[in-house]
């Protein structure tokens, strides 16, 4: 009796023991928890701290081989981030599209460098020694910042964003209907394109409510008035431009009778040269008949001169009477010569 009693009290005290070395043994086997990364994840939620202070940061995807590659020495720049006084941050694309977005990410891995506010493209080797040394050096003030719209904090890239993180949901719904649901991929496409139809005549119908809601249209009485005023304007236009029209046409009428009245004076005007020419033609050998004539008759004085001359008593007074009579005629005849000459002339002009 006292051996079948003391079976049960036995098992009790070693279950006891058991239980204890175990409370005691767990805490010793429970060693310190594996290490904590110093990599800061960034969400589209907290991307504005690197509007502050010195950072880096890393855009990858869990399925890029090259980002897998450099996640380690991603990590060891990291720990040293308090001795560089830098602080370092990673960005999943396929988690965050509007992050990649905003950053205008085409391809992966990217890196990137913020220093209050001012954002550079990292272009070397994601390897912790040149990380380290392009910090330390400061071999990224010989880099351009990117600024105005290329900025991840301005209004384009802030749009950019958004139109990422759409891209990014329809991504996601289309794997969900294609690898959850097991649905064909043309039937996601088809119904991808339905509801952007859809979308796109809902939208439409919104503006439309929009302007009429602030659209306010005029009474009746006012439109008839409008309508009214507006024809007597319209008939006058028409009658401005009828009149126009007959002015246009009556100076057409008046130079084409100036331009024949012009034709012709100048046919008349022609017609005058030609009868003066005529004339003159006409006048021409009767001044010529005229100046034989005058010759002439100088010559029959010129001749009468010397008859008289030679009819005479040789002597001083006839020789002076003489010599008075052949200088009267001599002038008689120059004179007389003269106005010829002038009155052939004026004939002539």
């Amino acid at each position: 009796m006292a051996g079948g009693r003391c079976g049960p009290l036995l098992s009790a005290l070693l279950a006891a023991l058991v239980s204890a070395a175990a409370a005691t043994e767990g805490p010793e086997q429970a060693v310190l928890p594996a290490e904590q990364s110093r990599v800061q994840p960034m969400t589209a939620s907290n991307w504005t701290l690197v509007m502050e202070g010195e950072w880096m940061r890393k855009f990858y995807a869990p399925w890029c081989p090259s980002c897998q590659q450099t996640d380690s020495e991603w990590e060891a720049f990291a720990k040293n981030g308090e001795t560089l006084q830098i602080s370092v941050g990673k960005v999943d694309v396929i988690q965050e599209p509007g992050l990649s977005g905003r950053f205008f990410v085409t391809t992966l891995p990217a890196f990137f460098h913020a220093k209050d506010g001012i954002f550079r493209r990292y272009r070397g080797p994601g390897i912790f020694e040149d990380l380290q040394n392009y910090i330390l050096e400061k071999k990224w003030q010989s880099v351009e910042p990117l600024t105005g719209w290329k900025s991840p904090a301005s209004l384009t890239m802030s749009g950019m964003a958004g139109l990422f993180s759409i891209s990014g949901k329809i991504w996601h719904l289309h794997n969900y209907f294609t690898v959850t649901l097991g649905i064909p991929a043309w039937c996601s496409y088809v119904f991808f394109i339905v509801a952007t139809l859809v979308f796109g005549l809902l939208m439409g119908l919104v503006l439309v409510i929009i302007s009429e809601c602030f659209y306010v249209p005029l009474p009746r009485h006012l439109s008839e008035r409008s309508e009214q005023n507006l024809r007597p304007e319209e008939a006058h236009r028409d009658e401005q431009s009828q009149d126009a029209e007959e002015e246009k046409d009556d100076s057409n009428e008046e130079e084409n009778k100036d331009s024949l009245v012009d034709d012709e004076e100048e046919k008349e005007d022609l017609g005058d040269e030609d009868e003066a020419e005529e004339e003159e033609e006409e006048d021409s050998p009767a001044v010529g008949v005229d100046e034989e004539r005058s010759e002439t008759n100088d010559q029959g004085l010129l001749r009468e001169g010397t008859v008289a001359q030679g009819e005479g008593v040789p002597g001083k007074a006839e020789e002076d009477s003489s010599e008075q009579s052949h200088s009267a005629d001599t002038e008689v005849v120059e004179d007389s010569l003269r106005q010829r000459k002038n009155q052939h002339a004026d004939k002539g002009l």
